[in-house]
Parts: C-alpha cells; structure tokens; sequence
C-alpha cells in the first residue's frame, strides 16, 4: 500500500530552499500577468519556460497563487470555525480527506495566498485506501465535533475509484467514535457544481471557492493542531 501519499523523490531538489527562492521570483512575474488579465496557465507556461521550472514546481505555483480579485472575494466569504456552532457543513469529500493524508504522511504541503492548504497528489481518478486515511478522516471529524457543528455533508466523487470504500470507513468512524454529529454522506457524479452556491463550504479547490457562497478553511486548523509547516513558493513583492 502507498503509505506516502503525494510523495515524489524529486522534491527534495524541487523545493530546496535554493528552488524555493526562485520559485517566489517567478511568482511575482506570475501574479503582475494574472491581475493583468492573462490566464494563469499561459502565464505560468511563459514564466516557467524562461525559469526552467519542473512540472511539479509549476503546479504548485499555480496552486498558490490567487488574483487580487480572487483573494478579495474569498476573504469576504470565508467563516471561521468558530462560527459553525449549530451549522450545516458540505465537505469536499477527497480533496479534504487526501490532504489530510497528505499531511500525515510528512509529504509536501503548500501555503497558499488565499490561506488555504493545498497538495499536489495528483490521484487522477485513482484512489485507494492508505494506513494515513482512518486518523485523516479522524482528524476532519474531530475539528468539526469541537466546532460543535450540527451536521455535516460529506460529498464523494462516483468517477474515483473506490469512492464507496472511504464512504463505508468514514461512517463506521463514525458509529464507532464520539460524533455527536448529524452525518450524510453522499456519492455524486459532480461534487464540483453540487457545491456551488452552499455555505459553509470545506474545501480547498479553487474553482469551488469561487462559486460558493461561503467556506472554511479546516485543513489550516489541521495543520496547526499537528504542528505542521506547509511551504510558501509565493511572494507579493
């Protein structure tokens, strides 16, 4: 079984503290394009070719960046979890869960400039059970139950494969911990457009972000709580 979830050797070059230094320089000139009005992956494509950046280096900076606009609105939409007390929740089932397992696992994280934490295990479809997933799916329930939510909507993509196992492992944590919550978990062919337009969104996928009507930034409380440090490939100066 892979028990390093979204690891790859090459990222001890990639993301050394010589790379990272290079990596915030080429951000910047990705950030003066993207709040210029350019796409972002023809930005990064033009930047990252003159910066002899590696696939992996260009990913994560495509998945730290934020236009100011992008960063106005989901700052204006973003609820704490304190806030939740009582609260219906919508989770995005593998993108919470798969960070989470990321973490645990000691592979890279990245700190985004929205605050979010986001991964670059790109599963691609594929996904199967690794020791990392029962405390990752207790690490999510444990921040809710203290949040005192009321229930929670777990929304799990039907296309990626074994959707229905992590579905039955999630309620049996369920039955067999202290939840007190109200659960729903749900296998659906979209969770992308199911989300969109709900509050209290938990999710770190861009395009989510910009369609809900509000989220929660859980996998930063994650973080915290296990003492992590995530990498910042970004810089605004």
């Amino acid at each position: 079984m892979d028990a390093k979830r979204g690891f790859v050797p090459e990222d001890e070059r990639n993301f050394s503290q010589e790379a990272v230094s290079t990596l915030k320089i080429a951000s910047r000139h990705i950030l003066y394009l993207l709040n210029e009005g350019y796409d972002l992956k023809q930005a990064t494509v033009f930047v990252g070719n003159h910066y002899l950046l590696s696939e992996r280096q260009r990913l994560a900076v495509m998945r730290s960046v934020a236009s100011r606009q992008q960063l106005t609105d989901r700052r204006k939409k973003q609820v704490l979890l304190d806030d939740l007390a009582d609260r219906e929740v919508w989770i995005d089932g593998f993108n919470t869960v798969i960070t989470l397992e990321v973490l645990l696992s000691d592979s890279l994280l990245f700190c985004c400039m929205d605050g979010t934490i986001r991964d670059l295990a790109a599963l691609r479809g594929t996904y199967r059970l690794i020791p990392e997933t029962s405390e990752a799916v207790r690490l999510m329930l444990d921040v809710l139950r203290d949040s005192a939510v009321g229930k929670v909507n777990i929304l799990l993509d039907e296309p990626v494969s074994n959707s229905g196992r992590l579905k039955a492992l999630i309620a049996d944590i369920m039955e067999t911990g202290d939840y007190p919550l109200a659960l729903d978990i749900q296998i659906l062919r979209d969770v992308d457009r199911a989300l969109y337009g709900k509050d209290f969104v938990i999710t770190s996928d861009s395009i989510i972000l910009d369609h809900c009507a509000s989220w929660v930034n859980l996998t930063a409380e994650c973080m915290e709580r296990k003492g992590k440090q995530g990498i910042r490939v970004w810089s605004e100066e």
